[in-house]
């Protein structure tokens, strides 16, 4: 048997709050945790982790984290620079604290590229630089 109720709850009655983004801070220079970040540090961490993890290849991770470089690797220059741009854009804007991923900037060597970006998010912008092998 279901309770009827009169309360209806309206969904312009709704408040979304935004939670903090305090989290552990990973010292990637000793491969230690010390303390906590926060702000622009917490999102500079949020963004290494996702450009370090490969999307579809942790069943722990929902399938909207990580990125999609594996299927660049063998592939043409003239294919992956413009790839490249998009899947990181695509990654990084599934954080809602990521407002816009752009100004890409490509070095190329023989195996490798240098992609430099600037991340505007909610607190500040950011220059970010990822070495793809491919």
């Amino acid at each position: 048997m279901t309770p009827v109720t009169n309360n209806e709850i309206l969904l312009e009655e709704l408040e979304t709050v935004s939670q903090p983004s305090k989290t552990y801070y990973l010292n990637l220079d000793n491969n230690t945790i010390n303390g906590f970040c926060d702000d622009i540090e917490a999102i500079k961490q949020t963004i290494y982790c996702i450009l370090n993890t490969e999307r579809f290849e942790n069943l722990i991770y929902s399938w909207n984290y990580g990125v999609e470089i594996k299927n660049l690797i063998g592939e043409n220059e003239t294919y992956v620079i413009p790839e490249l741009e998009r899947v990181i854009r695509e990654a990084l804007l599934e954080d809602d604290r990521i407002t816009d991923v752009s100004n890409f900037s490509f070095e190329t060597s023989k195996t490798t590229i240098v992609v430099s970006f600037e991340v505007s998010t909610i607190i500040g912008n950011t220059w970010v630089e990822k070495v793809v092998t491919v």
